[in-house]
């Protein structure tokens, strides 16, 4: 059954230390409860809830970059170290496997690097191509997310926002990975590039059987690209299952609410909504 799944994730809780609001000293704040759900190879499940529900806390703590306080996370059948220091050889060797994919592509990508370098380092990293294999690699991922050629000598700031993400999912795909995860990728997007990037990670999962996590507050993205879903609020997952089931007929109140909230003709919030905790696109 594991190998059914590239990504489990059992239990995990995530918990902080943080200054006491009420008097002195410091309290436990949790993150993150008892959070469990798993993505079949070349499959896409979407991570959904508002600011603050824990949803990027999760996706850190899978790729090490927040430790777990307690929980099991599996990568292809093999379970991650996730407390502790991780050696070099085994960051590269998961970098192999899973990639990620940031909100603000201007902030993840090297300013001072072209386009060019930025790809020909993660090729660097993750292959054994020499120098002429790079380059003819470096332009294979360009295309591959629609990019032109003249566009490698290129620095960030030259680019749009929309021209910038297409480089970093090209730089995570330069590893080959099995596993995308994406954090908000297109939150910081106009919509009409939204849905341009979208319909390239479908074209991309269509054509590569890479998985994508993607971690969203928006209901349209996790439609548009997710098979299943889960839905986390205040640390916790309320609600799972497919999209369609999801939210198309949610049984959770709290689902019914974030559906409710979005924005549509003729639209009027509902008295007892708290628009203002509810992020809409």
């Amino acid at each position: 059954m594991a190998d059914e799944y590239i990504l489990e994730v059992e239990n995990l809780v995530k918990r902080f230390t943080v200054k006491r609001t009420d008097r002195p000293g410091r309290e436990l704040f949790t993150a993150v409860e008892d959070v469990s759900f798993a993505l079949r190879h070349g499959g896409s499940l979407g991570v959904l809830g508002e600011s603050g529900s824990g949803k990027s806390t999760t996706v850190r703590m899978i790729v090490g970059l927040e430790t777990i306080t307690s929980g099991t996370v599996r990568v292809d059948g093999e379970t991650w170290k996730l407390k502790g220091r991780v050696g070099t050889r085994d960051r590269r060797r998961r970098g192999g496997v899973v990639q990620m994919v940031f909100q603000d592509p201007y902030q993840s990508l090297n300013r001072r690097q072209s386009v060019a370098a930025c790809l020909d380092e993660a090729l660097r990293l993750h292959t054994d191509l020499d120098r002429v294999g790079r380059a003819e690699r470096s332009r294979e991922l360009l295309d591959q997310v629609r990019l032109p050629l003249e566009m490698l000598g290129s620095r960030p700031r030259a680019l749009s926002g929309g021209q910038r993400q297409r480089v970093a999912i090209a730089r995570a795909l330069a590893a080959r990975p099995r596993l995308l995860l994406l954090d908000e990728a297109v939150s910081a997007l106009d919509v009409s590039v939204q849905a341009q990037v979208l319909e390239l990670l479908q074209e991309i999962r269509r054509t590569t059987g890479v998985a994508l996590l993607f971690i969203s507050h928006d209901l349209a993205v996790v439609q548009q690209v997710c098979d299943d879903v889960v839905v986390m609020r205040g640390g916790r997952i309320v609600e799972a299952g497919p999209v369609a089931q999801v939210l198309g007929d949610p049984q959770e109140a709290y689902t019914r609410r974030l559906i409710e909230s979005v924005p549509r003709r003729g639209w009027k919030p509902k008295r007892w909504l708290n628009t203002s905790t509810i992020r809409t696109s």
